[in-house]
């Protein structure tokens, strides 16, 4: 491998390499290649089951690849325990929010991954203090999460990954169910953020607001898109 190679492979944040995926016969991703860099806000777009949300688990190891390399901070990951090591570090907001909040109350949802990584008590508060300000959610704390609409499942279970502190986010519709006031907060929330995010969404105005780059999936593969991005709010 080249120097130049190595390098732009050691900027990628995130690199998958000629990544091939399959459901049964139908091939979902078929040799995509994708690079995401640090600080980069990158959208994609694509048709319903064209395979955003199948590149997004593949980039944590919750399905892998035929082919190809999935390469996450810096290193190429390919057992369990590659991937468990990078999946605090790597936040994956789910499309379905039931599929990520379980516990009874929506403070304790949001407390789980931090103690996870052995916060103590005190600092886990703080940070679901702050998560919940972040969001403008102070005031359900306490409220039973199974209780909650749709818009507010969306909105802890995003809670629940900013919690967590990661350097890249993956986040597979965020603004589902939301409406345009919320919305527009979650906007200010993730252009206020220094991490690298992925950023699945079906919202063209909302792609438009967020990303620094776009890409559609098509055909298995990731091309170029029209969208307008957010250059322009760089310095929001």
């Amino acid at each position: 491998m080249s120097p130049l190679k190595k390098a732009a492979m050691s900027n990628a944040i995130i690199k998958l390499d000629q990544v091939t995926f399959r459901f049964g016969e139908r091939t979902v991703l078929d040799a995509c290649n994708l690079d995401l860099h640090p600080g980069e806000r990158l959208g994609l777009s694509g048709a319903n089951g064209s395979g955003k949300t199948t590149l997004l688990t593949l980039i944590v190891g919750l399905q892998r690849p035929e082919q190809g390399r999935v390469i996450v901070l810096g290193e190429e990951r390919r057992s369990e325990a590659d991937f468990r090591q990078i999946r605090g570090p790597v936040g994956l907001l789910f499309q379905d929010s039931d599929d990520q909040l379980f516990s009874p109350t929506v403070a304790e949802d949001v407390a789980f991954g931090p103690f996870n990584l052995g916060k103590s008590r005190a600092e886990v508060e703080a940070i679901v203090a702050q998560t919940l300000a972040q969001l403008g959610m102070e005031s359900f704390a306490d409220r039973v999460t199974y209780k909650l609409s749709g818009g507010e499942k969306r909105l802890v279970a995003l809670a629940t990954v900013l919690a967590m502190e990661p350097k890249v986010l993956l986040l597979d519709e965020p603004t589902a169910g939301l409406d345009e006031a919320v919305t527009d907060r979650v906007a200010d929330v993730l252009l206020g953020l220094p991490q690298a995010i992925l950023l699945v969404s079906h919202d063209r105005g909302f792609l438009s607001q967020i990303a620094t780059r776009t890409t559609r999936l098509e055909a298995g593969q990731l091309v170029p898109s029209t969208e307008a991005t957010g250059l322009s709010q760089e310095n929001r």
